[in-house]
């Protein structure tokens, strides 16, 4: 898979959310279009070699990463900060 044109901004912005225990995979894409192996693809090429390992030790198995293993009583994703993807 190849991944799409994105804005700096975007790209630090999903960096950011990947990097948040409780923003699931689902979340980004649905704000931006990329499926958690394309995250991981960005994940991989924009950050240092040590950094990427240890983001993917982080959320390996992490069941608030993924919607379908969270709590049933958990259904937001959205930062109570309301970032808007600037179209």
């Amino acid at each position: 898979m190849k991944l799409p044109e994105l804005t700096q901004e975007d790209i630090s912005r999903i960096i950011e959310m990947a990097w948040e225990d409780r923003t699931p995979f689902e979340a980004i894409e649905i704000q931006f279009g990329l499926p958690e192996k394309l995250v991981i693809q960005l994940m991989r090429t924009h950050m240092k070699p040590s950094s990427f390992k240890m983001w993917r030790k982080r959320v390996s198995g992490r069941s608030t990463k993924h919607a379908q293993r969270r709590q049933p009583g958990v259904n937001r994703f959205v930062s109570p900060y309301g970032y808007q993807r600037k179209t």
